[in-house]
């Protein structure tokens, strides 16, 4: 596998070596001057005491995905665990937690489901709607509360700057078909982004095919009083499910699922105060079918609904930030499963960035008290640490309690083969975090060292092959982590070169119990090592290029290579992707195989 890799580096390279240089100068995303929106006290990334990863708009359109899970999957650190193409089912993990311990935001949005995680990213926005995705890793319940266990995402999307239209094609192995159209105008009054995207497979093996449609709307209106942002999207998935939640030889599943979401907010200045207010509803639907032909055999029917307002203000004082906060939210289920439920969530913020030193020294305590309607009252406190060494260089450290509730899955499902637990406890974790930071003009490198002692982990076990999986709380789980990740620029006859690479080690004290399958707690990444180069070659033609290598400790380690090439030629854009090039036979959850090479050839005409 590392002799082919190398030969593949190194044709990349003699290749299109004939490419003549063309660009002159090059516009350059300053990641220092970032501010990391997803946070209440307004920080550039060089000053934040977290680790946390920015992926950029220019980052997004060369990566060649076409979806969120496969472009998260570039991200060391990030598990995402797909069933099959194009993130038609996947699941999200920072740092080896469960899928259900990471919280998903568009703009400050979040979109936590009380029913499962399982659909979490079906609720994200199209590929080319997003302006950039902000990856806050570590213990975050005191800055977003319920679901940032392990970390947290948050999805930037775009404000028009001007009038444009575009529409795509793709087609590709498995008979996949994808086409698109995307509308914006932009003026003095506003702006206003529309996206229609349907993408169609036969499927890469039996019952995996599948339907996808998607539509994403987002205006912008300046009042007199304060600009004004409408968010509205809608995606519904209807595929083959083979093998997706119970065992393999289980290949007749089958499932449909709908996820809107609508929200308002506007930003307030009165004074010294910064006040972001928003509504939001959220709203959920999942029919499941265990066998595919036969819907009175066993069906499942959930939808969800998520009302919530949050207010996140800060205020610049001669003492340094403050930050406060409040979430309300109400959630509820209709079910022939799950039964007719209701969850209220409150949840206050606070926190204060102290500056010492003439500003080098900085420190952020701060705390969360939330209250459920179905659970106890929780108080979380945590503290921010940042010191700079220099003004690019930056050592940071951070401390703090995070949990998570259990989904109303955990606690009440029942099927033939899967088994929830109404005596679930709530599950919790003390992390500590210590890293470095330097960002120089075209090189930026991040290191951390992390420990988490979690009590009560939730995870579906089978103590005795045949019985269900059911919902227990796991013994406590201490967790090691170290993560390294560098990316910078680099010109080759003036022409841009692009590369990263990470690297995350986790150890686990977890001892699997005996006779016993897991899904999902013991199936964590030991090893994961990413190397992304994107090269441009001219002005209108560039490649890149993605290596995966992933270590558990139940799995086989495995090696997955992407290519992408993109060609621009006037209003059109030609691009191809290919897949698993090498052929690796791998999963990455629930014993799904994974598909092996595959590929994708594409134009967009920009109008």
């Amino acid at each position: 596998m590392h002799r082919n890799l190398f030969f593949v580096m190194l044709v990349h390279s003699a290749f299109f070596s004939i490419a003549q240089p063309v660009i002159d100068s090059l516009p350059q995303t300053d990641l220092d001057e970032i501010i990391v929106a997803s946070t209440r006290i307004d920080l550039p990334l060089s000053r934040n005491s977290r680790f946390i990863q920015i992926l950029t708009k220019e980052t997004i359109i060369k990566s060649g995905a076409t979806n969120l899970p496969d472009l998260l999957q570039q991200v060391a650190g990030l598990d995402i665990r797909r069933r099959g193409v194009a993130g038609m089912q996947a699941d999200l993990y920072i740092r080896g937690g469960g899928f259900d311990q990471t919280l998903l935001l568009v703009d400050g949005i979040k979109l936590d489901d009380a029913q499962t995680g399982h659909h979490l990213m079906n609720f994200a926005p199209p590929i080319d709607a997003i302006e950039r995705i902000e990856i806050i890793k570590g213990p975050a319940a005191r800055i977003f509360g319920q679901n940032a266990f392990t970390g947290a995402i948050n999805i930037v999307t775009k404000t028009p700057q001007e009038k444009k239209m575009s529409m795509g094609l793709q087609a590709g192995s498995f008979n996949q078909f994808m086409g698109h159209v995307s509308v914006q105008s932009a003026g003095e009054k506003g702006s206003i982004l529309g996206q229609y995207q349907r993408h169609t497979s036969d499927g890469y093996r039996y019952n995996s095919d599948f339907k996808n449609d998607q539509v994403f709307l987002k205006g912008h209106i300046n009042t007199a009083i304060a600009p004004l942002d409408i968010l509205a999207g809608f995606n519904e998935r209807k595929f083959g499910a083979n093998g997706f939640y119970a065992l393999p030889s289980y290949a007749e599943q089958y499932e449909e699922t709908q996820a809107s979401i609508i929200g308002i907010q506007t930003q307030l200045n009165l004074g010294e105060w910064h006040l972001r207010p928003r509504l939001y509803w959220r709203r959920g639907q999942d029919m499941y079918l265990f066998l595919r032909d036969n819907p009175s055999f066993y069906r499942n029917l959930h939808q969800t609904n998520k009302y919530g307002f949050a207010l996140d203000s800060s205020l610049k004082s001669d003492l340094g930030q403050t930050g406060l906060g409040i979430d309300l939210a109400q959630a509820t289920i209709e079910s022939n499963n799950l039964g007719n439920r209701k969850r209220f969530t409150g949840t206050f913020f606070a926190e204060h960035q102290f500056s010492l030193l003439q500003g080098k020294l900085s420190a952020t305590p701060g705390i969360a008290l939330t209250q459920y309607s179905d659970f106890d009252t929780f108080f979380f406190p945590g503290i921010d640490f940042g010191f700079a060494i220099q003004d690019h260089f930056q050592i940071f450290a951070n401390v703090g309690y995070t949990y998570r509730i259990p989904t109303f899955t955990d606690l009440y499902y029942s099927d033939p083969t899967t088994l929830g637990n109404e005596n679930l406890s709530v599950e919790e974790a003390l992390t500590e975090e210590i890293g470095l930071r330097w960002i120089g003009p075209n090189i930026q490198v991040s290191s951390a060292l992390f420990y988490r002692a979690a009590e009560n982990l939730i995870d579906y076990v089978q103590l005795n092959e045949g019985e269900p999986f059911k919902a227990i709380n796991l013994r406590a789980v201490n967790t090691l982590g170290i993560e390294w990740e560098a990316k910078g620029l680099f010109y080759w006859h003036q022409n841009p070169q692009r590369w990263s690479l990470g690297y995350t080690y986790l150890n686990d004290d977890l001892v699997p119990l005996a006779n016993s399958v897991s899904r999902y707690s013991l199936t964590s990444m030991r090893h994961h090592l990413t190397l992304h180069y994107r090269a441009q070659w001219t002005a209108s033609f560039s490649t890149s290029f993605q290596y995966v290598h992933i270590a558990r400790p139940t799995m086989d380690p495995y090696n997955v290579l992407d290519i992408a090439v993109q060609l621009t030629q006037g209003s059109f854009q030609f691009h191809f992707t290919a897949n698993n090039i090498f052929n690796e036979i791998y999963t990455e959850t629930n014993l799904v195989p994974m598909p092996q090479t595959n590929g994708m050839l594409g134009v967009r005409v920009f109008l």
